[in-house]
């Protein structure tokens, strides 16, 4: 079978040769380190997505319920809708555009701290504190700092992660989620979201916890990798982010490519309802069922050149980045805001960088780069 050599260190590292092959022989292919069946294609991965009916996320495997329990994020039908309903009006269209100036600010005050001393880590110092400084406002939990809401993250990223890849799980993540949900309990009078979600009856403190946690590192990690995935690629080609820099309306366009490249999610999982063909793979009820989003965004069927990043490319709306269906990501013009915010704070301190150390994109599930150095080529002291 096309997937029997496949290794969880070769999904995690460079997964794209993989996919083009994948997609091309057995686009639903069975991986056996995953214990998965894996899917490539553009159109099936969707096919999969808007079918919630064959393809659940309700099953106690999956792997953040594990950790947080359960939420909207591992519900279906009525019961998701439930959950996932309280918590959407700060997510929708014009409530981020509330959040605009507030997100500017934040980011250029990060970037202006980071030139200041001449070089730094864009991803620790600017990409990962503003996506926690932004949910944070959400939120609004006003007895907590920043930096208990970054360590409580990255336990659960770090939970999820283990359990996806088949370990055992990290008592750390689950010792961080009880204490988000002490802060959840503590903060449901005062908080302006988890007050309107108390008021509305429909979830008990467990439940608006869980949901929390589910914002929290959804919202974080989506933000924190896609502006970091932007930066790295500013810094890696001096000619894009020149180009970029004379034209700032090339700024929309360069963050829809990069979403498109290397989303911060790189699949989402499915579990089979009942037995099921699919492009001729004979997938048994219980199966689970990856969708690769990452894949997906790549496929030469829809996306013309798709390893090339084009600033005029023009159906950046076919992208899978935030899946489809049910489970479209509730952070969509959270994350686009944050990411493009970034880099106009960016470009707007000073174009001439000098890249560091570029780490490389990695990661099973949740993909980001483990450093974005820059150094400016200025001397510190003129950046005021």
């Amino acid at each position: 079978m096309a997937g029997s050599t496949i290794s969880v260190a070769d999904l995690s590292t460079d997964p794209h040769p993989i996919w083009h092959r994948l997609r091309a022989d057995q686009p639903v292919a069975w991986i056996e380190p995953l214990d998965a069946w894996l899917v490539t294609s553009h159109d099936l991965c969707a096919q999969v997505m808007f079918d919630p009916a064959t393809f659940t996320v309700d099953d106690p495997r999956f792997s953040t319920q594990r950790v947080i329990g359960s939420s909207m994020l591992s519900l279906d039908g009525a019961q998701h809708k439930r959950h996932r309903d309280p918590f959407s009006e700060p997510f929708r269209g014009g409530a981020v555009r509330d959040l605009e100036k507030f997100t500017r600010e934040t980011a250029a005050t990060l970037v202006a701290a980071t030139a200041k001393s001449g070089w730094g880590d864009l991803r620790a110092q600017v990409a990962g504190p503003l996506a926690v400084a932004v949910m944070a406002r959400i939120l609004d939990l006003a007895d907590v700092d920043s930096d208990e809401v970054l360590s409580w993250y990255r336990e659960i990223v770090d939970a999820v992660h283990a359990v996806t890849a088949g370990e055992d799980m990290p008592s750390s993540g689950l010792r961080a989620f009880e204490e988000l949900k002490a802060a959840v309990e503590r903060n449901l009078s005062s908080s302006s979201l988890l007050g309107l979600v108390e008021t509305a009856g429909t979830l008990d403190v467990d439940e608006i916890a869980s949901n929390v946690a589910v914002l929290l590192f959804g919202g974080i990690v989506t933000s924190e990798s896609s502006t970091a995935i932007a930066f790295r690629y500013l810094l890696e080609d001096r000619a894009l982010r020149a180009k970029i820099d004379s034209d700032r309306a090339m700024v929309r366009p360069f963050v829809e490519e990069t979403l498109r490249l290397e989303p911060s999610a790189a699949a989402v999982d499915r579990y089979a309802t009942m037995d099921v063909t699919l492009d001729g793979a004979q997938i048994a009820k219980g199966d689970l069922v990856r969708v690769s989003l990452s894949a997906a965004n790549r496929d030469p069927g829809v996306f013309p050149e798709p390893d090339r990043l084009d600033l005029n490319r023009e159906n950046h709306g076919k992208s899978l980045t935030f899946a489809r269906g049910p489970h479209a990501c509730l952070g969509i013009h959270l994350a686009r805001l944050e990411t493009a915010a970034a880099v106009d704070a960016l470009l707007d301190i000073d174009s001439d960088l000098v890249a560091g150390d570029l780490a490389p994109v990695t990661g099973l599930v949740f993909r980001v780069p483990e450093t974005v150095a820059a150094e400016w080529a200025g001397s510190p002291s003129s950046i005021d």
